[in-house]
């Protein structure tokens, strides 16, 4: 005996048969339970023994734990222990004349920086007060310029130069001819045959095949391929 379709509670015959989900369906009757898109083995997502497609499947969620008292005693005793913590680093430190903080690398190069400054200072002090206030003053030694200077060889009377044409700018790829679409839904193609889109993609060239399904290329990507009618919408 033939089994029952759980969409239209009609015979099922064998060779119109779709044994998905534990239940028995007619080709054209396995379709999302929300869009009705027509689905297939490849891309139909199961939530409680239901077909769904890609767009309509239900998200789950997560609870949030409740504040009970066994939670609420774990978390003040990891706060605890991070105070405990933070006093130990903070007495380990005490007394030492520098913080964790602040001695980065880079603090270290600006410190290193100053003393050098520091000592270059009282070196011009102290050669002023030997030489009754008047340091001799260092100028640095300029560079001079070693850089060849490059002078154009004399034109030759005898060779005459003719401009070089001027080149034409490519011409622009004709516009896309045909139906153009807009897509409503992010989809990821199933099959080597279908296309991908994001939502918000123009879909140009378009032509219907089936329902439910059509055939287009996508402006953004330059692919082309088949696609669900009832992702997108005409524009």
């Amino acid at each position: 005996m033939n089994p029952l379709c759980s969409r239209c509670n009609r015979v099922v015959y064998p060779t119109e048969k779709v044994n998905c989900l534990d239940k028995y369906w007619h080709k054209g009757c396995f379709s999302c339970e929300v869009c009705k898109m027509t689905l297939n083995m490849k891309n139909y997502k199961g939530f409680d023994k239901r077909p769904y497609c890609n767009a309509h499947y239900p998200k789950t969620s997560f609870t949030s734990v409740a504040d009970t008292p066994e939670n609420l005693r774990l978390k003040q005793q990891s706060k605890m222990q991070s105070q405990v913590l933070y006093k130990e680093e903070f007495e380990k430190n005490k007394g030492k004349g520098f913080s964790v903080v602040a001695d980065t690398p880079e603090m270290q190069r600006i410190k290193k920086t100053q003393d050098q400054i520091s000592n270059i200072k009282y070196h011009e002090e102290f050669e002023k007060s030997r030489m009754g206030g008047e340091a001799p003053t260092h100028h640095p030694p300029q560079q001079q310029n070693t850089t060849p200077v490059y002078q154009p060889p004399a034109a030759s009377q005898n060779y005459c130069y003719e401009p070089e044409p001027v080149r034409q700018a490519a011409a622009a790829p004709p516009p896309s001819s045909g139906k153009r679409y807009r897509a409503v839904y992010d989809y990821l193609a199933a099959d080597e045959d279908e296309v991908s889109f994001l939502d918000g993609d123009v879909i140009v060239d378009v032509q219907p095949i089936d329902e439910g399904w059509m055939y287009g290329r996508v402006e953004r990507t330059g692919q082309q391929g088949m696609l669900p009618a009832n992702y997108v919408e005409a524009i």
